[in-house]
């Protein structure tokens, strides 16, 4: 058969609908692609060294930059280490309060006036706080360098704090948070935050309490920004169509004189907790209850975090093959998802199962979930699971990192976190290194069905009965 008369058939089959069994093959017996073995993966560095250059000042700012001028755009940025967690249970809000108004007016630039600025420009500025962080960036096209510089240092270095800006930021933190409350999946993650780490940072989420929002201002917004935002705390980063080099001048030039301070402390730790509690938050209008099952887990420094980050995914973080899954919702109909994780922070986060069911079977969903984790302990990964899941995260780790932004983004957040710069080189040998038993021992040692605390929002008037062989309950109201 000809090229041409091969190429006739292909598009006379591709409209008749005729099967990709029956497709010719050009150029003789070649396999289909999809026959093939997938090639194997190349442990090297995620970026090419000549590309990524860092520097750290005389004041202690660290600058990243990644050149990738294959489109002419670029993404700038400046992170600092510290966030919501260095802020007081009376201050819950402050770390999303500061980030806020910090993009609502700096320099000689008022809010309209920033907004308009950065909307001429086709331009995006976003300023967030997070437990761990709080970060300003800036990203349009490279031709707009110097104007989307100024604005960032100005957002870093100048906020306004203006007054009016106050009052309207205030107005919304509050309302956002009453909306919030009305979110049963909210409710849930909230109470348990609160029974979790009594006395806290981690016990309000990072907007705050409308108790405390309202009592916050100019002064402590701006207190805070001065404490947290000094140069030895943060990380310049930029990455996209640039000059390394001249960027790097400008900004020593820009950031040369930037008050120094002291790096504030991490925080409190949170507390620990043993002993199985349940909380129900009374909601007699739901026909469908939220459920949150966990307890304290691991620090984003655990040095066992590989182990135990494969563990759990088999437990209930690689979707509908999770063992957490193919129990709960395809043996027993009983929800649409439900999922596990270890929510790795500078300080000791969570380790949290999150589900929800028709009220008459929570009782049945809880039994379930902690007979999954207690099974994980005594019945640990199989070959056959460890070896899919090896495959999974070292297929979703190059997912994770197609983008130039995405991998400046990755290595950004070593730095902010303390880790090893190479982190990301040797993560895909570190997953295929592992073995049966780190993983076996990671379930032991990290999983805790008896110390369990259990939250779940619904009718309190059916669901205390359900929940009462499992542990004391204490009803709340939202």
């Amino acid at each position: 058969m000809s090229r041409l008369h091969a190429l006739v058939s292909l598009l006379a089959s591709l409209a008749l609908g005729v099967g990709c069994s029956s497709l010719p093959h050009f150029g003789g017996s070649a396999p289909h692609a999809w026959d093939l073995a997938p090639p194997p993966v190349q442990d090297r560095p995620v970026v090419d060294a000549t590309r990524l250059h860092r520097r750290t000042l005389a004041n202690g700012l660290v600058v990243i930059i990644l050149e990738d001028r294959r489109l002419p755009r670029l993404d700038m940025g400046v992170m600092v280490r510290r966030g919501a967690a260095i802020v007081p249970a009376s201050e819950a809000g402050l770390a999303d309060f500061t980030a806020e108004l910090m993009g609502r007016g700096a320099g000689q630039r008022d809010a309209l006036e920033l907004a308009s600025a950065v909307d001429a420009l086709g331009a995006s500025l976003a300023v967030s706080a997070g437990w761990d962080t709080m970060s300003a960036g800036v990203g349009g096209l490279s031709r707009d360098r110097e104007l989307l510089f100024e604005v960032l240092a100005d957002v870093v270095l100048r906020p306004r704090f203006d007054g009016d800006e106050v009052d309207r930021v205030r107005a919304e933190q509050l309302a956002a948070l009453e909306k919030a409350r009305e979110d049963p999946k909210t409710l849930a993650a909230w109470n348990f935050a609160a029974a979790l780490n009594p006395g806290h940072p981690y016990q309000w989420p990072t907007s705050g309490r409308p108790e405390t929002v309202e009592k916050l201002g100019a002064p402590q917004a701006r207190a805070f920004h001065q404490r947290v935002f000094v140069p030895a705390n943060a990380i310049f980063y930029a990455v996209g169509d640039l000059d390394p080099g001249a960027l790097m001048t400008q900004v020593e030039r820009a950031y040369a004189g930037w008050p120094s301070g002291p790096v504030p402390a991490p925080g409190p730790e949170p507390p620990d907790r043993t002993g199985r509690n349940i909380v129900v938050v009374d909601r007699p209008d739901l026909g469908q209850a939220q459920i949150v099952v966990g307890h304290p887990g691991i620090t984003r420094l655990e040095p066992r975090r590989i182990p135990i980050q494969v563990m759990n995914t088999v437990l209930g973080s690689a979707g509908f093959s999770s063992r957490l899954m193919s129990k709960i919702r395809a043996e027993e109909g009983l929800t649409y998802g439900v999922f596990s994780r270890f929510a790795g922070r500078r300080l000791r986060g969570p380790f949290v199962v999150g589900t929800f069911t028709r009220v008459p079977e929570v009782g049945r969903v809880i039994e379930l979930t902690l007979a999954e984790l207690e099974r994980i302990r005594s019945e640990p990964p199989s070959e056959q699971e460890l070896a899919a899941v090896k495959s999974l995260l070292v297929g979703r780790f190059a997912l994770g990192l197609e983008t130039s932004s995405a991998v400046l983004s990755g290595l950004v957040e070593l730095d902010a976190q303390g880790l090893p710069a190479d982190s990301l080189d040797t993560y895909r040998g570190r997953i295929r290194a592992l073995q049966l038993e780190q993983t076996a021992a990671a379930a032991r040692d990290f999983v805790r069905p008896d110390d369990a605390l259990i939250v779940v929002v619904g009718p309190a008037e059916t669901l205390v009965p359900q929940l009462e062989p499992f542990g004391p309950v204490r009803v709340v109201q939202p």
